[in-house]
């Protein structure tokens, strides 16, 4: 019966996510959804700033201290190991539902594009920041990712293994290319508001923020393996002078994206 319970929870856990990613698209965007993140501000501006900064300094630190191996160690002494991955993805789903439900607007303008050709390119720009990021959860494998291949190990009866350490296409362009993809999406938009600048640039230090702690948790695990790698691939800009070359003679480990 455990096994089921823990496919089920898996399952609605990732379904959740996958709503809430779909939502966050058209929020980000401005399209279709009920409430997305420009419109009239309701409050005054400091009080508006504040509650935007508190919804995202709380996603930013349950996303960054829940991904510590240290708290994943404490939390499995909690929670059955096979659904710690999957608990992770449903709460911070969570605290991006409530993102979109309490999210202010602050009204002002910084930018408009008025040019068709130009609004065109943003919106392609846009677009291709969100395939870049679903592309690389696939690249490295999705559904370990967000907790779906623990729970159906679990549910076979089977025990979990680590996944293979791979460089596959567009890592070997750029270490990062699922924050690079935010990072694009996060910036490109035809009308730069300030509620949008103020999202962009706390989500940009955010991102920054986390990669610097989840590089130390790469380097503790695969050390002198990630270092190499470090230094042949950048970080978040893809260079095409700079790519990572694989040595055929060595081992392979996992590598994760927390």
């Amino acid at each position: 019966m455990k096994r089921y319970l823990f496919l089920l929870f898996g399952v609605v856990a990732y379904l959740i996510f996958f709503g809430t990613i779909l939502y966050a698209i058209g929020f980000i965007g401005n399209i279709i959804v009920p409430k997305a993140m420009d419109g009239i501000p309701e409050l005054p501006l400091w009080q508006a700033l504040l509650i935007d900064a508190g919804l995202l300094g709380i996603f930013a630190l349950q996303h960054s201290g829940m991904a510590r191996p240290a708290f994943k160690k404490w939390f499995t002494r909690v929670i059955p190991e096979e659904i710690e991955r999957s608990t992770y993805v449903l709460i911070s789903s969570l605290l991006l539902i409530l993102l979109f439900w309490q999210w202010q607007p602050l009204g002002g303008v910084v930018w408009t594009i008025e040019g068709a050709t130009a609004k065109t390119i943003i919106w392609v720009l846009f677009a291709l920041g969100w395939v870049i990021l679903f592309a690389s959860t696939f690249l490295i494998n999705h559904f370990d990712l967000f907790g779906l291949r623990q729970v159906w190990l679990a549910f076979r009866k089977k025990p979990y293994t680590d996944l293979k350490f791979n460089v596959p296409i567009l890592y070997r362009y750029v270490r990062h290319p699922l924050y690079f993809g935010f990072i694009v999406a996060f910036w490109s938009t035809p009308n730069m508001t300030i509620t949008h600048l103020v999202f962009a640039l706390a989500c940009t230090g955010y991102i920054l923020v986390g990669i610097y702690l989840e590089e130390k948790d790469l380097i503790a695990r695969f050390g002198d393996k990630y270092l190499s790698y470090k230094k042949q691939v950048p970080m978040l800009i893809p260079s095409p002078f700079k790519r990572f070359k694989k040595n055929k003679s060595s081992n392979t480990e996992t590598l994760e994206v927390a």
